[in-house]
């Protein structure tokens, strides 16, 4: 039995009985739907309107410079910043998701590895530090400094959790989660450092770095992250039946012929680069990794096949509507979304918590 679940990723069928018990096939065409809905409402509102001709204009302009106006708004400026929200909140909630599934835990949270705030530390020391030393650095090259510094943070850190862990608690679960919590720790008090030495610019700069935003999104950025999604998606699909075998326990995973030990580390990679590219380009966006797949699994069961594509529609639904708020509350303002992820989701995911107090027991 070993051998053919490793290699053809198949349950025993009790197992996938009992995975499979309260699932609903129709969520995820609803969230497709609710989804569509939500992307062409968020493009129609904000400081400039959208006409239908406005939509039409990309099929008769032969320069990139007739498009002026409320065209250039919608084609240049909402659409990619409408689709790079859907796709944030959709790696957002695959890492949730995964992280969730690895600690068997729906409280679980990418934040717990420690990988948002070494990304958090790293944008800190690239705001405070490197841009106090004056380096010849190319003006198209400067944009991508801070993405770029951040990423590498939560690689970093991604690298310090994998082989700490290893060496404190080779093969605990819980010897990674806690080896996460003491580099949050170490992260933030690096990031506090950094706003203990920073000047009043870069003080600014750096708290609105950490209150989330998505006023950098663009088509490059969108196609990046898309460019990163797809392959992420069959990275999990093949990770999927391992996922529901751990989803029973260690020792069941173990002995239907799972590596643990390998999948802990897959995992824990592909939360870092998801979630290290999220915060790198909009900074600090919490609750979404945490409350989409921890809503979709209270929907539609514990299934991952089920629950990781959901996670990714309800991530991106949550995210966008965040957004779309942030953008028009305050018009010709914008308050950060990050600010609006905490205040949609700290009280939707109590009464979640309320209502699944039974099953967390």
């Amino acid at each position: 039995m070993k051998a053919s679940v490793a290699v053809s990723g198949e349950l025993p069928p009790s197992l996938q009985a009992k995975l499979l018990q309260g699932g609903r096939p129709g969520l995820l065409l609803v969230l497709s739907i609710a989804l569509l809905v939500a992307l062409l409402l968020s493009v129609q509102f904000g400081a400039v309107p959208v006409k239908l001709q406005d939509w039409l204009t990309l099929l008769d302009f032969s320069d990139e410079q007739t498009l002026t106006g409320s065209s250039y708004v919608l084609w240049n400026i909402r659409l990619p910043r409408a689709l790079f929200a859907v796709l944030i909140g959709a790696a957002l909630g695959m890492s949730g998701a995964l992280t969730q599934g690895l600690f068997r835990n729906p409280l679980a949270d990418p934040n717990l590895l420690g990988v948002t705030a070494g990304a958090a530390a790293a944008a800190g020391l690239s705001i405070v530090v490197l841009s106090g030393m004056h380096l010849p650095i190319p003006m198209s090259w400067r944009m991508w400094i801070l993405p770029v510094t951040a990423f590498s943070g939560a690689l970093l850190v991604c690298f310090a959790l994998d082989r700490v862990a290893r060496w404190i608690s080779p093969g605990s679960i819980v010897g990674l989660l806690l080896t996460g919590i003491a580099l949050n720790a170490l992260g933030a008090a690096v990031l506090g450092l950094c706003t203990y030495l920073a000047t009043d610019e870069q003080l600014r700069n750096l708290s609105f770095w950490t209150l989330g935003s998505l006023a950098g999104a663009s088509w490059l950025a969108a196609g990046l992250l898309l460019a990163l999604l797809l392959p992420a998606w069959w990275w999990v699909r093949r990770m999927i039946s391992a996922m529901n075998a751990l989803a029973l326990g260690e020792a069941a995973a173990a002995h239907v012929g799972i590596d643990v030990r390998r999948l802990r580390t897959q995992v824990i990679v592909l939360v870092a680069v998801l979630t290290g590219f999220a915060v790198a380009w909009c900074g600090m966006i919490g609750f979404i990794s945490l409350v989409a797949p921890h809503l979709v699994r209270t929907m539609g069961g514990p299934d991952q096949r089920q629950v990781i594509p959901r996670s990714m529609l309800m991530g991106g639904l949550l995210l966008l509507v965040a957004d779309t708020v942030a953008r028009c509350i305050a018009i010709p303002a914008e308050v950060p979304v990050g600010i609006f992820t905490a205040l949609l989701g700290s009280p939707f995911f109590l009464i979640l918590l309320r209502n699944a107090r039974g099953r967390l027991a």
